[in-house]
């Protein structure tokens, strides 16, 4: 890994991070597949969001500031989204989510196998904040999901597109 410093410009120093882009390999039905996923920030300030399970809303800061809240609809009864603070694992532009990689099948009552976009992964066991156009009636209303924070299409593409692996997704009651 490589850093350069770059001349100061305001009350934020630019570093420039360079690091190999890692390729990641996902199992699933249908073989294994490989997305490279880049590393690293170009940009000032520290992004951070909250989600509050209560209120139904995902709250993204930059440097502490609230830049945008977006409604959000978490884990259902049974599927609750689990609190606590977690670093940005993975982004992918789109995946298909599978309940069998967590015990669940396909094809029973809660199973389910879905094409979703701008997935970020905050939990290894599986736990992402992606779009969910199905939810969209729910977000900002009630908590529908299996465990994942579901935003609309383009709040998750903002998301995604501002969001860096190792930034912080606080999940609170």
């Amino acid at each position: 890994m490589r850093t350069t410093p770059q001349r100061r410009t305001s009350r934020y120093v630019r570093v420039t991070v360079t690091m190999i882009v890692m390729m990641v390999l996902h199992m699933g039905f249908g073989g294994v597949t490989a997305s490279a996923v880049q590393i690293g920030r170009t940009q000032g300030g520290a992004v951070s969001a909250v989600a509050n399970v209560s209120t139904h809303q995902f709250t993204v800061s930059i440097d502490g500031q609230p830049v945008r809240t977006m409604p959000a609809s978490m884990g259902k009864p049974g599927h609750e989204t689990p609190l606590g603070t977690f670093r940005v694992l993975e982004k992918f532009r789109d995946m298909v989510m599978d309940s069998s990689t967590y015990g669940v099948p396909i094809d029973s009552p809660e199973g389910y196998r879905l094409y979703v976009e701008y997935a970020v992964r905050i939990t290894w066991g599986g736990i992402f904040v992606h779009a969910a156009p199905w939810s969209v009636e729910s977000q900002g209303v009630e908590n529908v999901s299996h465990g994942c924070i579901n935003l609309s299409p383009e709040n998750a593409q903002w998301f995604y597109e501002n969001v860096q692996i190792g930034d912080l997704v606080t999940v609170v009651g």
